[in-house]
């Protein structure tokens, strides 16, 4: 295909012609498909629907070690669910509290708890002058969020195949105490898909932080969500290179059961090093007197443990699949060698990272909406939603079904092709 660059102007307005009477025929079909967030279609959530019969009012509601899960205690989850946490996670049961729901609730509560209180007996950040936070872009909106909402300084830092520029985190972090923080998605990254590289993974591991309470916030709410069986990224464990590192304390790691089983009322954890654990326990026990320990050991007896976990996300990426491979297929089909538009093939995750022509992703997604396809709004993927290039558009393949996501893809290529025509005659 000659690349759109290439084409003279009345080759473009020829082209465009064309398209736009295909604009016509996609407006004339009135369709609505949603592909704003990374939501779990209907056939995955039917794979957990079992798990509601595992616990019943004949069931004996007690942990392995006797505790009633019907009742007070096991402030840090039931230890069986500990355990399947941990091993999901890759660290011990120790280093594991199992909270409610949603990892995000444990991440806005960390960062709270951090402005109030500080990080194990530091300056609580509401007391200082200047609190900064780096946020690998593109990156996932929730978490810078939570930043923005607490009035932190967000420091955009960019991704590459690799993972975060570890040269500007190294600057930012050994040299500017205000830098209290770094929100990672380290594998199947939202939303590029990229995961962190072992060299990425160990210069994380011994960064020498000008700020004591300096903290990686670790999402790693894909860490077992592959698209295939035989082709599964692996990163390096980060508590671990921490420990041997002799920065015990430097991260959180959060994980959820939200893409597994159910996203309304799964169960999520944080990990971390025992002192962290510990600051952490000493304030949720004035914060509350427990999660919900049945749903801890409805989780516990459906799964069972790590494989039961393992079998069934492998159900998850054969109904995932063929939704990616819609989307990839058309983008590789109908914008290969046009140059307006690059994408990676993620091996897991949730998400399809495009980058359209500079200054064109608002027009695409508004271009989508206007045929019934809506997107993540341009800009999302980056802090206070200003994407310096307006290049970047998240695709969520989930929750539309295979035949949907090849509807949508084709509208998506189709307002690519017209809005970067655009772009390129007004230049």
């Amino acid at each position: 295909m000659k690349a759109y660059k290439d084409m003279s102007r009345d080759e473009l307005l020829t082209l465009k012609a064309a398209l736009e009477e295909e604009y016509k025929e996609e407006a004339a079909k009135g369709l609505k498909l949603n592909m704003a967030r990374g939501k779990p279609g209907a056939s995955q959530l039917a794979l957990a629907m079992p798990m509601l019969d595992v616990v019943n009012s004949t069931s004996d509601m007690k942990t392995f070690l006797g505790n009633d899960t019907r009742n007070y205690g096991d402030l840090d989850g039931i230890g069986e669910a500990r355990k399947l946490m941990a091993d999901m996670m890759g660290v011990e049961k120790d280093n594991v509290v199992v909270c409610g729901n949603s990892s995000l609730n444990i991440m806005y509560d960390t960062v709270s708890r951090s402005m109030n209180f500080g990080v194990n007996g530091s300056t609580p950040w509401c007391k200082l002058d200047q609190v900064k936070f780096l946020c690998p872009v593109p990156g996932y909106d929730r978490h810078f969020k939570i930043t923005e909402v607490f009035g932190i300084e967000m420091i955009p830092i960019p991704m590459d195949d690799h993972g975060p520029d570890m040269d500007l985190v190294e600057n930012y972090v050994n040299n500017d105490p205000a830098v209290k923080g770094i929100w990672c998605v380290p594998k199947y990254s939202n939303p590029t898909g990229i995961s962190y590289s072992d060299e990425v993974v160990l210069r994380f591991a011994n960064l020498h932080p000008a700020a004591e309470d300096f903290r990686i916030y670790w999402d790693n709410a894909y860490c077992i969500h592959h698209l295939y069986e035989d082709q599964q990224d692996e990163i390096l464990n980060i508590l671990t290179e921490c420990e041997k590192a002799g920065n015990p304390d430097m991260v959180y790691i959060f994980a959820s059961t939200s893409k597994i089983s159910f996203p309304g009322s799964g169960i999520s954890a944080i990990a971390s090093s025992l002192n962290n654990i510990d600051f952490v326990l000493k304030q949720m026990t004035v914060q509350t007197i427990g999660h919900d320990k049945i749903n801890q050991l409805r989780h516990v007896r459906f799964f069972k443990d790590i494989d039961g976990l393992k079998a069934h996300m492998k159900k998850h990426g054969e109904l995932l699949r063929p939704k990616f491979e819609a989307v990839l297929n058309t983008l590789d089909q109908e914008l290969s060698g046009l140059e307006i538009g690059s994408w990676i093939k993620p091996r897991g995750g949730y998400f399809i990272s495009f980058n359209a022509m500079p200054g064109c992703a608002k027009a695409i997604v508004a271009k989508c909406k206007d045929l019934g396809v809506v997107l993540t709004g341009a800009g999302a993927t980056y802090p206070y939603g200003k994407d310096p290039e307006d290049s970047n558009i998240r695709i969520a393949p989930s929750f539309p079904t295979p035949e949907e996501m090849e509807m949508a893809s084709k509208i998506f290529v189709l307002c690519v092709k017209l809005v970067s025509i655009d772009k390129l005659l007004e230049q």
